[in-house]
């Protein structure tokens, strides 16, 4: 039981650990990208070409002919220059793993069709929902597609920009403060270090006299390096990435979610005014501003290409023909590194255009919003009604229905919105009571019978204690309790990408979330499951019921009734910074078995047997809960 509860421990870890926040989806980024190598001038795009077509060389099977192929949709057979910045970072860990995914790998075809489709899914949404919804079925193929999709480097603020720290800390110590060593992991350190990479290996280029296959194996190498970087650097136009990092995270995930699609304004270094959006809400405005100054990164690669700068780095360093390994899921902070004089001078025209990020936490800081991510304490009354296929006795077949009222208190974790909003991770744990109206069928369907009321119901007013419980699962109900002890001590990252799949619909991804106009649908088939006791209080339960030789029998019971919900209907839901309110219809099945049979009058006479009642029905649910600070 130990080792049960410490891989749950784990799980919430991991999942919390690695909840994803983009700062674009993958072809936003591409987008930005396009339009940048689209903005150069007819030199630079030319030059761009020609390193293109040297770097492409024993690579023609995966690389576009052309630097950029704007024409590209489904269905992908190469990858162009403007891909690079889409798979750097959200499926990549590095330059060098990025390559490696890019030229080696098949499944990374597969993301490209993904986002290529989610690319024409978001241009025909008319309305939220089906942004949502494209997102939901865009997010649950490229975990299908790549397993790391949701789990890869999210465990640090890399793809965000660090708070600032004072309102009088200006461009350059805001600069200093990102890239020293120690600095926590941030979206324009990485940016600086790949870019300064990046022009090492052009300056090396233009300097050296080289064979072709050298040439083109440190262009090649160059350009990951800056499409790694340039990712980055597209990450800080995001509104939800310049709200800054501080918080907990409940707080970081909601503050993100709500920045990027409520937009926010900033002040550029430069004095600028602008709003940004952000991930997967990116306007023509929002590409054209990140684009100009990803264009100014593309000029000084191609400056240093052709000679006109020339950054050698550190004094007799070793400029290798490889993609850069500084790797974003391994690194907290940022490691030593020495920057040219000339280089740190190239770096103003580019942060000159970056947004000046949000201060760090207290006075002065931008309003904090929180996502349904924590552990909580709830209240949960329900109004339900059930249509049952009879009584308890042999004879009593006659369709009827059941009514009652429950209250219930809950336990629980909340892990919405792990990839987005279709995520259900919610996990529970609820007892309560549970008060049950008299059947409207009778012992017996005969007229008159009805003058008696509740007295002569087949199932007269009755009243139990019930238990909730409601947890994810990868294949089968279940499977976490029993997969996650034995994976959490074998292969912790196989059971965070099982908790992770688990949470977002579960392998067959029967379970994600559907919005429309009119509210949420969601199939939960195994996913929640109640009991309820009946006659477990110092007085059972009684009813009449006729006995094989058609004598009808006063007699006391007990029951126990098991729910299975099947699908939930949630037209209202609000949230706010530590609480949440939804109202709730839930669709279920069951049966109730009856046991502990006694006769009590006559006394003496042997207790008639009883059957099990299956029944089916809805129940209403006003779901209040209060969550906690992680």
């Amino acid at each position: 039981m130990k080792t049960i509860i410490k891989s749950y421990i784990a799980v919430i870890i991991l999942v919390f650990g690695f909840h994803t926040t983009q700062a674009w989806v993958y072809p936003e980024h591409r987008d930005i990208m396009l339009l940048a190598i689209q903005k150069l001038s007819p030199e630079y795009r030319s030059a761009l070409e020609t390193l293109w077509s040297e770097a492409r060389i024993g690579f023609e099977f995966r690389l576009t002919e052309s630097v950029i192929d704007a024409t590209q949709t489904t269905n992908p057979t190469h990858l162009d220059f403007a891909s690079f910045p889409a798979i750097g970072g959200d499926h990549s860990t590095s330059a060098k793993n990025m390559l490696y995914n890019i030229l080696e790998s098949d499944w990374i075809l597969d993301v490209a069709d993904i986002t290529a489709k989610l690319k024409v899914d978001l241009a025909n949404a008319t309305d939220r929902n089906m942004r949502v919804n494209a997102l939901r079925n865009s997010d649950i193929r490229l975990q299908t597609a790549d397993p790391d999709y949701a789990t890869r480097a999210g465990h640090n603020n890399v793809h965000f920009l660090l708070s600032l720290a004072s309102s009088s800390e200006n461009r350059e110590e805001y600069a200093y403060e990102c890239i020293k060593e120690g600095s926590e992991l941030n979206a324009i350190a990485v940016y600086i270090w790949y870019h300064y990479s990046a022009l090492k290996k052009m300056s090396k280029l233009a300097s050296e006299k080289l064979s072709q296959p050298e040439r083109s194996a440190l262009i090649l190498s160059a350009l990951a390096d800056e499409g790694f970087g340039l990712h980055f650097l597209e990450d800080v136009f995001a509104a939800g990435h310049a709200a800054g990092t501080w918080g907990d995270a409940s707080q970081q995930k909601g503050t993100h979610d709500y920045y990027n699609e409520h937009g926010l304004k900033v002040t550029t270094w430069s004095g600028k005014n602008i709003v940004l959006t952000g991930d997967a809400w990116m306007r023509p405005e929002d590409a054209e501003f990140a684009a100009n100054v990803v264009r100014l990164s593309l000029e000084q690669l191609l400056d240093a290409a052709k000679g006109k700068i020339l950054i050698n780095g550190h004094t007799n360093e070793w400029i290798k023909a490889e993609a850069e390994d500084f790797d974003i899921s391994e690194n907290e902070f940022m490691p030593s590194q020495k920057y040219d004089n000339k280089f740190v001078e190239m770096l103003n025209p580019i942060l000159f255009d970056t947004p000046i990020p949000g201060l760090v936490e207290g006075l002065g800081e931008l309003p904090r919003f929180r996502a349904e991510l924590g552990t909580f304490f709830g209240f949960s009354p329900s109004l339900r009604g059930s249509f049952i296929n009879g009584g308890f006795g042999l004879t009593q077949k006659t369709v009827g229905i059941i009514g009652g009222l429950e209250g219930s208190v809950r336990f629980g974790l909340g892990l919405d919105g792990i990839l987005n909003e279709a995520s259900d991770g919610l996990v529970f744990l609820d007892i309560g009571w549970r008060q049950d109206g008299s059947s409207s069928v009778g012992i017996v369907a005969e007229q008159g019978t009805e003058d008696y009321g509740s007295f002569l119901s087949a199932i007269p007013g009755r009243s139990g204690f019930s238990a909730r419980i409601r947890i994810p699962f990868y294949i089968v109900p279940g499977d976490l309790l029993i997969a996650g002890p034995i994976l959490y001590l074998l292969s912790p990252k196989d059971l965070s990408e099982m908790a992770v799949t688990a949470v977002n619909g579960g392998l067959i991804p029967w379970h994600l979330g559907m919005a429309t106009p009119i509210g949420r649908f969601q199939i939960v088939l195994g996913r929640e499951a109640a009991v309820y006791f009946y006659g477990r209080t110092k007085q059972r339960d009684a009813l009449f019921a006729y006995n094989n030789n058609n004598q009808l029998i006063w007699l006391s019971y007990r029951s126990t009734q098991f729910e299975f919900p099947f699908l939930e209907y949630r037209p209202v839901r609000s949230f706010s910074t530590d609480q949440s309110s939804t109202l709730l219809i839930q669709f279920y099945a069951g049966i109730d078995i009856p046991h502990n049979i006694k006769s009590l009058d006559p006394r003496g006479l042997p207790a008639p047997e009883l059957e099990s009642i299956w029944y089916l029905g809805a129940r209403v649910v006003f779901d209040w809960r209060h969550y906690f600070a992680l």
